[in-house]
């Protein structure tokens, strides 16, 4: 046996034991060691969830699986070949797998793990549990893993790979493009398959990560390409112990944010085996929110704010929390610093992708949520401060940051993101709009009404998001909400489902004293108002936007995670991203600009044509009737004034 094949013999070997650890860690989930151990006091016990959690977990670890040989697999119709020396990572087993069969198995794999996070969704409204830690642990397992192999699904890890070897060698990735490098005799450059004539439509920060890369990684596109596989899983586990940390207080809610990001069959396949790049913007943009929920609530006191962080992973609170003192307290400047620190933060989320600067907008509108200063405090002295200062702190640390970001290529570097901007994805519902439209007024203004049009759209469904947005906040914060005429009095604000009755509703704090000092805003608050701002920014330009990817749908996962369990329109969210993320999946089998065998041309004339647009058009219209101000009521006034699990089944034992 040669030198190379007895290596490549212990690489199936390991590689064999690390995919069967990771399918073993999930499928134990799925049976625990304690079956008969009774429900801790205030946990349902699971009744008719328990089944369909199993069989949920189960089909979740055969997702994974099914993943993993996809990318062990090697070079086919999913997965790019990757130049580089023998034995370099990530590592395969070279099985040159027909089209048919590697795009099934990528397909199996999409299909077992849509209906398996599905089942997963629906025990856990009905009250099944499992250990949030260890459903948090199977995912990192799984993603590990999953890195050690190709990235497959999209070449896109091939230009970073080129981008990064611009800066490396002296070009300007803004200006430069992969076929020009590669006319140059450049070997990273040349194993770009697509995208080939366009320049980097990354930020700054994005672009020196891929020139970290490029310089461990020299000439060889293989190793560039894993070490950007591991900045991309360093951000995805990061991004989930964050989430883990911000849901701490609710077991429920720890769970869930686990299955919808770290256990994510769908996002294991389409991000992280992917290797792309969104990922380190999804970890910026939580950290964000992190460090402006934890660091900016009149809880701290005058307790130094970025302690909570510290106390917060220790399960703790930083400090006894001094009602009525509002945000601005003794120290503003601090408080100051703190929001300055979260803005920075989203910037540097935008200074990966040009987009994430709704994270930013995001975090204003829930300080607006927030502080916004109450009708009785009108004669107040520095009524407006706390809301100035969480304001203006994240702007600036946003725009300083973003600044900073530009100065090595200059303004021009966010060029190639702007015009990309014009894009249409064939997948999207604008395709065919745009079709329409050129046969009428020309290619040249059949973009320019597709963009005017999504940007009409994208403000309509932020107007629509306005009232329950609002709503919500009122049922987090405790506020009062506006009398109900048929109630004969004012109502009492509804609690966040499965909420206690007294003080906040989500969070269980007390109310603040002081109305005109401002609310004492505690960090479970505003976590939960910093995650539906963000989310609701960032899921309108998802819907509304004409150029849309499976990958783009990891920032709507992530904040999701944020969100409590409330009343309609919030409890249809989940199901909606899943269609999504599942249709563009599906649709983009595989994102790749190859030549499909005759037999499987459908894939890209029916389902991504077709198929994929037409869901998203029904999610979209969907998302619209649900938050449609006439939408009827679904529950009976006297359950409405109840709260919102009177009567009902699911909801209530999922706190938010």
């Amino acid at each position: 046996m040669s030198r190379d094949a007895g290596a490549t013999a212990r690489q199936a070997r390991g590689a064999r034991s690390l995919m069967g650890r990771a399918a073993v860690g999930v499928s134990r989930l799925a049976h625990p060691a304690h079956p008969g151990t009774a429900p801790k006091a205030g946990k349902a016990s699971g009744g008719g969830g328990n089944g369909a959690g199993r069989a949920g977990l189960a089909l979740t670890a055969l997702s994974i699986a099914a993943t993993i040989v996809t990318g062990l697999a090697g070079p086919s119709a999913m997965e790019p070949a990757l130049p580089g020396r023998p034995g370099q990572p990530p590592w395969d087993l070279g099985l040159q797998l027909p089209p048919a069969t590697a795009i099934g198995l990528a397909a199996a794999a999409l299909a077992a793990g849509t209906v398996g996070l599905g089942l997963c969704l629906h025990a856990l409204r009905r009250g099944w549990t499992v250990s949030p830690r260890k459903v948090l642990a199977a995912g990192f397992i799984a993603a590990a893993v999953i890195t050690l192999a190709p990235p497959f699904g999209s070449s896109d890890q091939l230009s970073y790979a080129a981008y990064g070897r611009m800066v490396v060698t002296g070009h300007d990735p803004y200006l430069t493009t992969p076929a020009m490098l590669a006319r140059l005799g450049d070997p990273v450059a040349r194993a770009v398959q697509d995208w080939r004539g366009s320049p980097s439509v990354y930020g700054g920060l994005a672009t020196g990560g891929q020139a970290l890369a490029s310089w461990i990684g020299g000439d060889s596109a293989r190793l560039t390409v894993f070490v950007l596989s591991l900045l991309g899983l360093a951000a995805f586990a990061g991004t989930g112990l964050l989430l883990h940390l911000l849901t701490r207080r609710s077991r429920p809610r720890q769970l869930r944010a686990g299955l919808l990001w770290a256990l994510n069959p769908l996002l294991l396949q389409v991000l992280v085996a992917g290797a792309h790049v969104d990922s380190q913007a999804i970890a910026f943009a939580v950290a964000a929110i992190a460090v402006f929920a934890l660091g900016l609530p009149n809880a701290a006191g005058h307790a130094r704010p970025f302690r909570q962080l510290g106390a917060a992973a220790a399960g703790a609170e930083a400090g006894p929390r001094v009602p009525g003192v509002p945000l601005a307290g003794p120290r503003p400047l601090r408080r100051l610093g703190v929001a300055a620190a979260a803005g920075a933060l989203a910037g540097l989320a935008a200074a990966v992708k040009l987009s994430f600067v709704l994270v930013a907008a995001g975090l204003a509108v829930a300080a607006l949520l927030a502080w916004w200063p109450p009708p009785g405090s009108a004669g107040s002295p520095g009524r407006w401060r706390p809301l100035a200062l969480a304001v203006g702190g994240v702007m600036a640390g946003f725009v300083v940051t973003a600044a900073a970001a530009m100065l090595p290529w200059g303004p021009q570097s966010a060029g190639p993101a702007l015009r990309a901007g014009s894009y249409v994805s064939i997948g999207s519902p604008w395709r065919a709009v745009r079709s329409g439209l050129r046969l009428l007024v020309g290619e040249g203004s059949a973009d320019g009404l597709v963009r005017a049009g999504a940007i009409v759209l994208a403000v309509a469904l932020l107007a629509l998001f306005a009232r329950p947005l609002r709503g919500l906040a009122s049922t987090v914060t405790g506020a009062p909400a506006v009398a109900d005429p048929a109630a004969g009095g004012p109502a009492a604000a509804e609690p966040v489902a499965g909420a206690p009755a007294t003080g906040a509703p989500a969070t269980g704090a007390p109310a603040a004293a002081d109305p005109a000092a401002g609310a004492a805003v505690t960090a479970a608050q505003l976590t939960v108002l910093a995650g539906a701002s963000c989310f609701v920014l960032g899921f309108a330009w998802l819907v509304a936007w004409p150029y849309v990817l499976p990958w783009y749908d990891g920032l709507g996962w992530a904040l999701l995670a944020l969100l409590p369990w409330a009343p309609l329109p919030w409890a249809a969210l989940d199901w909606l991203v899943l269609a999504r993320t599942a249709a563009l999946a599906f649709g983009y089998l595989p994102a790749r600009g190859i030549a499909l065998p005759s037999g499987l041309g459908w894939l890209r004339s029916v389902v991504r044509t077709g198929v994929t647009p037409a869901v998203l058009l029904a999610a979209a219209f969907t998302l619209v009737l649900l938050l449609w101000p006439c939408r009827p009521r679904w529950r009976p006034r006297a359950a409405h004034r109840a709260g919102p699990d009177a009567g009902s089944t699911t909801g209530s034992r999922l706190a938010g």
